[in-house]
């Protein structure tokens, strides 16, 4: 195993023994190591906008199809995109990609992705001696390589990164949902089989439980393609994946049928929607990357017109307006539950305090709160804890968020955000 893999560190018991007695002098993490982890996570993870995951309850669908695929899909479509295989004990993406051969290299104390055009690639096989060998690893070195893999990576500037779950609601995607915060959402991939469908449906409600946002389903091997007239001929029971998006109210984003030249391009390391682009199942692809290429085109849009609407608002002015939740005067961890909120004007020239005005918000109600901060001009907020659903339709008004502060009074908080002092931990209420 390469040398740039580490062990992460564990931490048994800094609150204390079980008998009540004062804190662990054994601890083997230094805590500000840990927030300082924190912090190189969160700056690498602000530089890539849509993280979406690709995952199913069951093995077998073609989930690292439908994950190349895409991100091959969005890369040719002009976007900057990554794709990062967690799948440890079976990566298949370099076989995918003909990668099998290449190996990292390194600048510095970071590692750089293997590149097939303008595609970022990442996975564990890159870094295993032999092709053959087997990871025997339980769940926190899993853990530790994951976040290596989305801090130490010199991924740069991405519009998407595409993460390609291994099957289950195991260690790998919980990782990945506790590592990364503000995901786009989840990919569900199927086949049209009740029995396939029955094991997709335990990745919907690990979706729901740790609400991660889910993008839509694909029905993979939906039908088989002849490769003479490609004429599509049922040989599976039908309509698994549009049932599953039904019970759940979700969108079926696309139905991928059985073609061999699909085995053939995995096998043989080529993209199948770059190489067979004129078949009908790689118009099926692209049907399905309509919606994700939607979500950078949002964001143009938004970016439009939020700062159009800063230009309007603050020309001449050049004033930040900064919100905080509270709890009796200092930072309720609470986003949604707080009993005020302090609106902090910040002269953005001269990054100066210049007042505070304490505001009661409306009753709380879904969505509720976004809207209303957006109408008093906020520009940013500081939070404790605030769930993804929050944060989406903040970011889509153009309002910065920043989670995971400690409880302080306003003052104190908004000049350490201002001086890039201001110290960050875990997102503390992410519901």
């Amino acid at each position: 195993m390469s040398d740039h893999l580490k062990e992460e560190p564990q931490c048994g018991g800094c609150a204390g023994s079980a008998g009540g007695g004062g804190g662990n002098s054994s601890c083997r993490v230094d805590h500000r190591e840990a927030e300082g982890e924190t912090d190189a996570l969160r700056r690498c993870l602000n530089r890539i906008h849509h993280k979406i995951v690709v995952m199913s309850g069951k093995g077998g669908v073609g989930k690292s199809t439908v994950a190349v695929n895409l991100a091959v899909a969005l890369a040719t479509a002009g976007k900057r995109v990554g794709l990062l295989d967690v799948d440890i004990h079976g990566p298949s993406i370099p076989t995918m990609l003909n990668l099998t051969e290449a190996r990292l290299t390194a600048q510095g104390d970071r590692m750089i992705p293997v590149g097939i055009g303008e595609l970022k690639v990442m996975s564990i096989g890159f870094l295993l001696r032999e092709r053959d060998d087997a990871v025997i690893w339980r769940g926190p070195m899993k853990m530790g390589v994951i976040r290596q893999f989305l801090t130490e990576v010199e991924w740069g500037d991405l519009d998407y990164l595409i993460i390609d779950s291994p099957p289950g609601t195991g260690d790998e995607p919980l990782s990945v949902c506790q590592l990364i915060d503000d995901a786009a959402g989840a990919i569900i991939v199927t086949t049209p089989q009740e029995v396939a469908a029955a094991d997709v449906r335990k990745s919907v409600d690990f979706c729901l439980k740790l609400d991660l946002p889910i993008l839509g389903v694909v029905e993979n091997m939906s039908g088989f393609a002849c490769p003479e007239c490609g004429k599509v001929t049922e040989i599976f029971n039908s309509g698994g994946g549009q049932a599953l998006a039904d019970r759940f109210g979700l969108r079926l984003l696309g139905k991928v049928p059985l073609d061999p030249l699909v085995c053939h391009a995995g096998d043989s390391g080529k993209p199948f929607i770059y190489h067979f682009s004129k078949t009908a199942t790689a118009k099926a692809f692209e049907t399905i990357i309509a919606p994700i290429l939607a979500l950078s085109e949002h964001d143009a849009d938004n970016n439009a017109d939020h700062e159009t609407a800063t230009s309007n608002n603050h020309q001449g002015n050049h004033i930040m307006k900064i919100a905080l939740p509270l709890a009796d005067g200092k930072l309720c961890l609470h986003f949604g539950h707080c009993q005020q909120f302090a609106l902090v004007d910040v002269d953005d020239a001269t990054r100066k305090i210049t007042g505070t005005t304490l505001v009661t918000p409306p009753p709380h109600e879904p969505g509720l709160l976004p809207q209303w901060l957006g109408e008093q001009g906020v520009t940013d907020i500081i939070a404790g804890g605030m769930g993804q659903r929050a944060q989406m339709l903040l970011a889509e008004r153009g309002i910065t968020v920043i989670t995971g502060a400690a409880a302080a009074t306003p003052e104190a908080l908004v000049t350490a955000y201002l001086a890039g002092t201001l110290a960050t931990g875990a997102n503390t209420c992410d519901h």
